[in-house]
């Protein structure tokens, strides 16, 4: 096996990498509160859920897009995407938290990886055209970078998964062994929604996630709150 993209994969998927995903729980703060997720079981449904619910039409399948239309160089296509993503994160927090991740990423990769069209993307981006959100900045990079497909998107899921674990140990409070537990059980299921991601339909990209959007949106005026979002 060919494990020279092993690094940068490993670099660009890395859930602690200093962008600011600590800061977000993307709904989860909301499920805790209302004590909708509050024990090892509903902290796995609520992870798992918005895996193959939410992730997979979402912003997977978007991440999936934009590396593909990296790989054609179709800057056009990629602006579209882009566009289509803000769209559809009807949260304000969540958009807002998706654009700021996209950016910090650009700014640590660009200080060491420069490619003509992730630059001719951070034009489109000053001039307003684009919102620079996580999953288009993802699948570009890890395109650029000749990750494959497979292992980009198992990447990007683990550390989407592997974030929202760390949330909800923090906020329901689970042990770290609980944690690491539900990572264990979530490892044929981030492989199955890769494959299943590489082969969707392109019509179902966007599918809504009423709940998720509701709890989100809730968010905003919670209380008390340990997270942006």
């Amino acid at each position: 096996m060919n494990l020279h993209f092993l690094a940068g994969l490993l670099h660009i998927a890395d859930p602690t990498l200093p962008i600011g995903g600590y800061s977000h729980s993307n709904g989860l703060e909301t499920y805790v509160q209302k004590r909708i997720v509050n024990n090892t079981k509903t902290a796995k449904e609520f992870v798992e859920n918005m895996l193959i619910y939410n992730l997979k039409y979402n912003d997977g399948a978007l991440m999936k897009l934009a590396y593909e239309a990296t790989q054609q160089e179709d800057l056009e296509l990629i602006i579209q995407l882009d566009n289509e993503c803000n769209a559809l994160k009807c949260p304000k927090e969540i958009r807002q938290a998706s654009q700021k991740l996209g950016l910090r990423l650009i700014k640590i990769f660009k200080r060491r990886e420069h490619f003509s069209f992730m630059e001719k993307y951070e034009e489109v981006i000053r001039k307003g055209e684009v919102n620079s959100h996580y999953c288009i900045v993802f699948g570009i990079y890890t395109a650029l970078m000749k990750i494959p497909l497979y292992e980009a998107l198992l990447g990007f899921y683990y550390t989407s998964v592997a974030g929202m674990i760390t949330n909800a140990v923090k906020l329901v409070p689970l042990g770290q062994l609980d944690g690491q537990d539900i990572l264990f059980d979530l490892y044929s299921v981030m492989e199955q929604t890769a494959k299943e991601t590489m082969e969707i339909d392109r019509d179902l990209v966007g599918i809504c996630n009423t709940s998720f959007d509701i709890h989100c949106m809730q968010h905003e005026r919670l209380y008390s709150r340990l997270y942006m979002s």
